[in-house]
């Protein structure tokens, strides 16, 4: 049973003392770690929301990069959960050095974690709203990997790829073997984790999440490809419902071809691929990072009219 903890959703500045727009929670895992979540509650209707929008982030990206995007799904009544993973911003330890961890307790653990607090708070409603996942990156491939995917509905994922270098771009490609290979070992022998804020790239990553996430970047189909994760094909298989995979053009990270090298793990969902060109959407430029930030409304639009058609199509099917 996950463990729910309510903190103050009060934030004292210098001068006042702001309200925030959602509510902190401290949950404790499976596995007895503590991780930090947000709650926003949408605005249109806090005692019944249009659907619950459970928010996986990218590895090394805190909760908090993504808070425009839950204010806006705030605004058309669908209530947003989202959390930093263990080792992460405010789910790390006083010090990285010498936390032990493994890559997959983000999806095994904390997501799950996460995915269990919401489906409780809907069944404590008069109205049970359904479930969905916004993923990014990582998140896309939490998702197939939840021990309570039948909680969920639907899932519209942004910039996952297989992780390979050999999808990038020849630059990108240099960039990304010369990270793994070169700077980031250095980084990790003198200070015992992957530094990469050092590198610009993010929050500081645990020991565990380097080891395992370079070795899977070695394989073209990322954890499918490694013969002793044999598991994770079964896992994928559990996954039957409707998946929205939109990828940018200039995705560096996660090109649609590496998205479509990924996505043939998820062999019985129905997956829709989306191609998101920066200009269609009154954009310089989207790459990895630009599905969520502040000028791209535009891109959130269309997963709050597609949750919205989903919703419709639940509540047909339920009528009959």
């Amino acid at each position: 049973h996950t463990l729910y903890l309510f903190t103050d959703t009060k934030q004292k500045a210098s001068y006042h003392m702001a309200k925030l727009p959602y509510t902190s929670i401290k949950l404790t895992t499976e596995d007895q770690f503590t991780i930090a979540a947000r709650h926003y509650s949408n605005a249109v209707n806090a005692q019944d929301p249009r659907a619950v929008l459970l928010l996986a982030g990218a590895t090394g990206v805190p909760q908090r990069f993504y808070k425009h995007y839950a204010e806006a799904a705030n605004q058309q009544g669908f209530d947003v959960i989202t959390l930093d993973y263990r080792g992460i911003a405010e789910s790390a330890p006083a010090s990285l050095a010498g936390f032990k961890m493994d890559y997959l307790d983000w999806a095994y653990q904390d997501l799950a974690a996460v995915l269990s607090y919401a489906d409780e708070q809907i069944q404590q409603r008069a109205k049970q709203a359904p479930l969905f996942i916004v993923g990014h990156s990582f998140g896309g491939h939490a998702l197939g990997l939840l021990p309570n995917i039948d909680k969920l509905q639907g899932a519209y994922l942004f910039g996952v790829g297989a992780g390979w270098h050999g999808w990038m771009p020849p630059i990108e490609r240099l960039k990304v073997w010369s990270m793994w290979n070169l700077f980031a070992p250095i980084l990790v022998k003198i200070k015992g984790y992957l530094a990469w804020s050092m590198l610009g790239m993010g929050e500081d990553l645990p020991f565990g999440v380097y080891r395992d996430w370079k070795h899977w970047c070695r394989f073209p189909h990322y954890f499918f490809d490694d013969p002793n994760m044999s598991h994770v094909h079964q896992e994928f298989a559990r996954c039957r419902f409707t998946i929205i995979a939109a990828n940018a053009v200039d995705d560096l990270w996660a090109q649609p071809r590496s998205r479509d090298a990924f996505f043939k793990g998820y062999r019985n969902a129905t997956v829709i691929k989306q191609d998101l060109k920066p200009t269609d959407y009154g954009l310089g430029k989207i790459d990895h990072m630009g599905y969520f930030t502040k000028n791209a409304s535009a891109i959130w639009q269309q997963s709050f009219q597609w949750f919205a058609q989903q919703i419709d199509v639940l509540e047909s099917s339920d009528s009959i």
